[in-house]
C-alpha cells in the first residue's frame, strides 16, 4: 500500500472515531438533562448488580421526546435495567432484586423492569416459542434487542457514563426505527412500530 493511500485510510478511520465520540457525547449530555435517567445514574451504586446496564426503550424514548419537544416522561411505560449473574439463575433472586430497586426509585413514578440476562434462555421459549442460546454477557443480550435504536445501553463508571451501542447511534439520534433481525420476528417488530408511531408519529420507520 502506498503512503498516500495509507494516509487516507488513517484519516477516514480517525474521522469515524470522531463521529462516534461526538454522538456518544451528544447522547450523554441529553441523558444528563433527563429527570428520569439522571436520578438513576446518580444513585447507580445503590443498584449493586453485576454487569448492570440501563437500556432500551427509556433511552430511545428520552431521545425522541427531547427531539420532538415532548414532556420527558411522554410514552415511557417502564425503565429497563439488565444485569448478568450466571451464578444465580433463580427467578426468586431476580424478583427480589426487582422489588428492592423499585423501592429505591419509587419517586420516579415509573415501573422498573429488572432482568438477569443470564437466565433469559430458561423462559424465552415458553414466552416466544423459539429456543434461545444462553447469553454470555449483558452486552451479548443488548446486541439482540429488537431495533437498532433500542439496542443501546449506558453504564456509569468512574470515568463517566459509558455507552454500548453495537449498531452505532446514528439511528437513535436520527430518529430512525430499524429492525434488528438477530433474534426477533416480524410480528414483534411490527407491534412495536405500531405502538411507537402512535406516540411519536414523526419517527422514520424502516419496514421489515
Amino acid at each position: 500500500m502506498s503512503w498516500p493511500a495509507y494516509a487516507a485510510k488513517i484519516t477516514v478511520s480517525r474521522n469515524q472515531r470522531g463521529c462516534v465520540q461526538s454522538q456518544e457525547n451528544q447522547l450523554q449530555q441529553l441523558l444528563s438533562r433527563s429527570p428520569i435517567v439522571a436520578p438513576i445514574v446518580d444513585r447507580w451504586p445503590d443498584i449493586g448488580l453485576p454487569d448492570c446496564w440501563l437500556v432500551a426503550g427509556c433511552l430511545a424514548q428520552t431521545v425522541w421526546n427531547d427531539a420532538f419537544g415532548l414532556p420527558a416522561a411522554h410514552g415511557i411505560s417502564d425503565i429497563d435495567l439488565v444485569y448478568f449473574d450466571g451464578g444465580d439463575l433463580s427467578a426468586e433472586t431476580e424478583a427480589a432484586h426487582a422489588a428492592r430497586i423499585r423501592t429505591l426509585f419509587a419517586d420516579l413514578g415509573l415501573w422498573i423492569d429488572v432482568k438477569n440476562e443470564a437466565r433469559v434462555h430458561l423462559w424465552y421459549a415458553e414466552k416466544f416459542g423459539d429456543v434461545l442460546a444462553p447469553y454470555v454477557s449483558t452486552e451479548d443480550a443488548i446486541s439482540t434487542f429488537p431495533t437498532t435504536a433500542t439496542a443501546v445501553g449506558v453504564q456509569p463508571r468512574a470515568d463517566g457514563l459509558h455507552v454500548f451501542a453495537p449498531y452505532g447511534l446514528s439511528d437513535l439520534l436520527g430518529l430512525i426505527v430499524r429492525p434488528n433481525k438477530k433474534q426477533i420476528t416480524q410480528a414483534i417488530y411490527d407491534a412495536k412500530v405500531k405502538k411507537w408511531q402512535a406516540r411519536w408519529p414523526d419517527l422514520r420507520v424502516v419496514a421489515w
